[in-house]
């Protein structure tokens, strides 16, 4: 089903009102989803509305909870998210830790004990909007683990994402790498198997620790794991995320003394860094411009051009913004137990079947 942002929007906030959010929160929440499927990351999109809805339901996810701040040091802030909406109370911590950073030129933030946070590039934007650079680190607790450790056969972290982003120029977009640790992030795989599709290789193992393709083996039972990416090396940015995001936040890592109440909790460790400090900032502009049409300028293999983390996104927004966000069947029956859970009348669904305005 092909599906315009607007409904999608207007369709997600009314399920996460029907599930007990205030409307404030619940437009916000909406946004950031479709945010996410308009630039491709499906994996933090509209298909994670049900498991927020079951979450409210059992009480792991609590909306209307602001971002409390537990320790004001200066240019050292530390926020407490009380189960709400990562979304929301990450947006708040990000507000408080940019204005900051207009007064003191760095700041290191963290926050903890959120409810998924959804896209960590959604944060970056933020800082990108003010000319700010960010960098962020986060782990995933509450749940079971998912990644097993290089050379390991059993699960023990969650995706725990880093991301980077670099204000751009007048002649060059603004550099934002957001990614997981994990060779896919989780709700890949869960698109995966609902749209019939393979995982790339060297991503999953099954319960045995034997390479697979197929999604399902995943999900088990038993249940396999996520390998981390490139081998080693994205096993050691995983585990720096894990200590950074969980143990300096004060909340805990993924060991088993962590508590897990079947949600998704996340914690992270953040920089926000104001470069005008850093130097005259048009020879930073000039340099960042000189280095992107330097790498721009690289003979390629294969035909595809050079791109810059954010060049992707930034394509597959526009595209579908115009054509429309493609929800696979399995997404739909996510949405449809969705409408139930929350007690919705069923043909809420309707209204994802506006038509698309292509002016």
């Amino acid at each position: 089903m092909i599906v315009s942002a607007d409904a999608l929007r207007q369709f997600v906030a009314i399920v996460l009102e029907g599930a007990g959010s205030p409307a404030a929160d619940a437009r916000l929440v909406a946004n950031h989803l479709v945010e996410a499927n308009l630039l491709g990351h499906d994996s933090h999109g509209v298909q994670l509305v049900r498991r927020y809805v079951e979450h409210i339901q059992a009480g792991t996810c609590k909306p209307g909870t602001a971002a409390v701040c537990v320790n004001d040091a200066g240019a050292i802030l530390q926020f407490d998210g009380g189960r709400g909406f990562g979304i929301r109370v990450g947006t708040e911590a990000m507000q408080v830790a940019m204005a900051r950073c207009k007064i003191t030129g760095v700041v290191l933030m963290t926050l903890r004990n959120a409810h998924h946070i959804g896209r960590v590039g959604a944060y970056a934007d933020l800082a990108l909007a003010a000319d700010l650079i960010s960098i962020h680190f986060v782990n995933v607790v509450d749940h079971a683990p998912m990644v097993a450790p290089f050379g390991g056969r059993d699960a023990r972290f969650g995706t725990n994402p880093i991301c980077i982003g670099i204000p751009g120029t007048a002649k060059t977009p603004a550099f934002l790498l957001d990614m997981a640790t994990s060779a896919v992030a989780l709700g890949k795989v869960v698109v995966a198997r609902q749209s019939g599709t393979s995982v790339p290789e060297n991503a999953v193992i099954d319960a045995t620790g034997k390479p697979t393709t197929d999604p399902a083996q995943y999900f088990g039972p038993p249940q396999g794991a996520l390998l981390p990416f490139g081998l080693h090396k994205g096993y050691g940015l995983m585990l720096a995320c894990e200590i950074l995001a969980g143990a300096l936040s004060g909340y805990g890592t993924i060991q088993p003394e962590t508590p897990r109440h079947g949600a998704i909790i996340n914690n992270m460790f953040s920089f926000v860094i104001d470069p005008a400090r850093l130097g005259d900032p048009e020879v930073i502009k000039h340099e960042f411009d000189q280095l992107m049409s330097y790498l721009k300028d690289t003979p390629t293999v294969g035909g595809q051009p050079i791109a810059i983390a954010g060049e992707p996104e930034a394509k597959t927004r526009a595209k579908r913004a115009k054509d429309g966000i493609d929800l696979p069947a399995g997404t739909i029956s996510e949405l449809e137990n969705a409408v139930v859970l929350a007690k919705l009348d069923k043909n809420a669904l309707k209204m994802l079947s506006t038509p698309i305005n292509y002016s």
